[in-house]
């Protein structure tokens, strides 16, 4: 089963898309939810992958040419897939973290810190708990000391 996008996901997604730089206060005021709502979308949108960088936008006019033309090729490559309107019942595609294959069905998810991980089955989710123990105790002990 893939990941269903509700509207909270779509709106902050859209606040952000006009604005990468807007804090998590200004997107709840924006889209009228609470501010650790917007925080937990946005944290569980990184973790299933939708969310995959925050890139800033250049004014290359203010830029000398040498510099601007090679933030310009920088910037188109940057930017050619980020004119995409979501529609309202957009899904999202969930790939294994451990094996990296289509996740059918409901997902087996490894919660620790402030990550989420998905696997298409539980064999995956003990071998990457396995694989990655010492940095998963490493994180979850680094929040549990906060």
């Amino acid at each position: 089963m893939p990941f269903e996008l509700d509207k909270i996901d779509t709106d902050i997604l859209e606040s952000l898309l006009e604005d990468g730089r807007k804090s998590f206060r200004q997107v709840s005021r924006e889209i009228k939810v609470s501010t650790p709502t917007v925080k937990a979308r946005y944290q569980r949108l990184v973790n299933v992958g939708l969310i995959k960088a925050v890139l800033p936008v250049i004014d290359l006019g203010k830029v000398e040419d040498k510099t601007g033309l090679k933030l310009d090729k920088i910037r188109s490559k940057a930017i050619k897939n980020h004119n995409v309107k979501l529609s309202k019942d957009a899904v999202v595609k969930l790939s294994c973290d451990y094996c990296k294959g289509p996740v059918h069905g409901k997902p087996s998810i490894l919660k620790f810190s402030i990550f989420e991980r998905f696997f298409c089955c539980p064999s995956c989710k003990t071998l990457y708990k396995e694989k990655h123990h010492g940095r998963i105790q490493s994180l979850s002990e680094n929040l549990n000391a906060r």
